[in-house]
């Protein structure tokens, strides 16, 4: 059985040699790491800086871990190098050489500080293995690394963005300022306001606390494993755009303002034009045509060449916010005037385009009749009278004009053995007829 002491079985020389060789090694990792965390950019940010909020507490907790950090790899360098000492005395360790290597390089014999003991346990420190040592600083040093990493991270996007945006901003306004978009006067004036006070805030937040605005990754355990929260900043930069386009359109309006204007006054005057012509027609049918209601037909809208004349004004005063959305409406209802007041001739001069269709149905079946030579058919020729009497006096009673064509109509197919008209009786007697 092998010599053992407090720590386990006693090392023999190549077991110490093969220990203090990886636990070289793994000095020199520490070391790397903790010099790269204390250069680390955001680590030294967050030195230097007003901190609030959750930033503020959990880099109070990370100088607490960076400090405790620094203390554990003191100890463990201490322990190494007498370990690495007495391994020097010389060639071949005596066996209480072995002994005391075992206790150092396995046993628990580095005492510290127990910072993290409960008030009132009256635990003063605590004892770890070397092995023990490096996994506390390893989960000490994750813990502040990610910190450390996330708050860079959020640093290193946001406040440059938000600095673009501003700048973005602050063009957008001069060229709001120049067409008269300003707030209190006009809604994009109010919402270049609220974005400037927004991300002025938004900025001061992120600089103050960065850990406020960062998402971690949903099971990453990488130090720094997530991304920065740019909810904000988004919407913000939405609305911007958003007010970017309703400059254009004032741009726009500015650049083309006099062709609109002219464009609407010649539909309001198509409008008003053909309105003129139904009351007209309307007249015309009353005369003409009988036993006939004809729709009434309204006056131009004045309230449409009042907001005319105000769009011109605003152009004169050069007030291009108020004038845009003012030539959009007119814009619209001009076309609706138009479609209107065509809708309106074509109801009032429905009478006379069936009066016209029934004159040309009537024509049509008299020189068919004339071509297969029946045009002096004395029936046909009655027929053809009493519906053209009725078609060219006034007024002309279309139900009893419209009967008149379709008895000629049966006459001319019964003679020319023609079929049946669809939805009308067969050829009927004549001598009935004549009766």
């Amino acid at each position: 059985m092998g010599v053992t002491d407090p720590a386990g079985p006693v090392m023999d020389r190549d077991e110490v040699d093969r220990a203090l060789a990886r636990l070289g090694q793994e000095h020199e990792a520490i070391e790397t790491s903790l010099l790269a965390l204390q250069d680390h950019a955001g680590r030294r940010l967050l030195e230097g800086a007003r901190l609030t909020g959750v930033t503020k507490e959990r880099w109070a907790a990370a100088e607490t871990s960076i400090t405790l950090l620094w203390a554990y790899f003191d100890a463990y360098t201490a322990t190494l190098r007498s370990a690495r000492e007495i391994r020097a005395r010389r060639r071949w360790s005596s066996r209480e050489d072995l002994v005391e290597l075992t206790g150092l390089l396995r046993g628990a014999c580095v005492t510290m500080a127990d910072v993290a003991a409960p008030a009132g346990t009256g635990r003063l420190s605590e004892s770890f293995s070397l092995t023990a040592l490096v996994d506390r600083m390893n989960d000490l040093y994750a813990s502040s690394l990610d910190m450390v990493v996330a708050a860079d991270a959020v640093w290193s996007a946001l406040p440059a963005r938000i600095d673009l945006l501003a700048a973005e901003l602050q063009r957008t306004r001069g060229l709001a300022h120049s067409v008269g978009v300003r707030p209190g006067e006009h809604p994009s004036g109010d919402d270049l306001e609220h974005i400037t006070r927004t991300l002025t805030t938004l900025r001061e937040d992120v600089v103050c606390d960065p850990l406020a605005f960062w998402v971690p990754t949903e099971g990453s355990s990488a130090p720094g494993g997530g991304r920065p929260d740019t909810t904000v900043y988004d919407r913000e930069a939405r609305a911007l755009e958003d007010v970017r386009r309703e400059i254009d359109a004032v741009l726009t309006v500015r650049q083309d303002a006099e062709a609109r204007l002219i464009r609407l006054r010649d539909v309001l005057s198509r409008a008003d034009r053909t309105l003129a012509e139904a009351r007209t027609a309307r007249g015309e049918v009353l005369a003409k045509i009988a036993a006939t209601e004809v729709p009434v037909v309204s006056g131009p809208p004045t309230v449409l060449q009042e907001q005319l004349a105000t769009a011109a004004e605003y152009r004169r005063q050069g007030q291009w916010h108020r004038l845009s959305p003012l030539l959009e409406s007119l814009e619209q209802k001009a076309e609706e005037e138009l479609l209107r007041a065509r809708e309106s001739l074509t109801a009032v001069t429905a009478p006379l385009a069936v009066r016209a269709e029934l004159r040309g149905r009537l024509d049509a079946y008299k020189a068919k009749v004339a071509r297969h030579g029946l045009a002096e058919d004395p029936l046909l020729v009655e027929r053809y009278d009493a519906a053209r009497r009725m078609l060219w006096s006034a007024p002309c009673d279309l139900r009893v004009a419209e009967q008149a064509v379709l008895r000629y109509q049966r006459a001319a197919v019964e003679l020319l053995g023609a079929p049946r008209v669809p939805g009308q009786a067969g050829p009927e007697d004549r001598k009935g007829e004549h009766a």
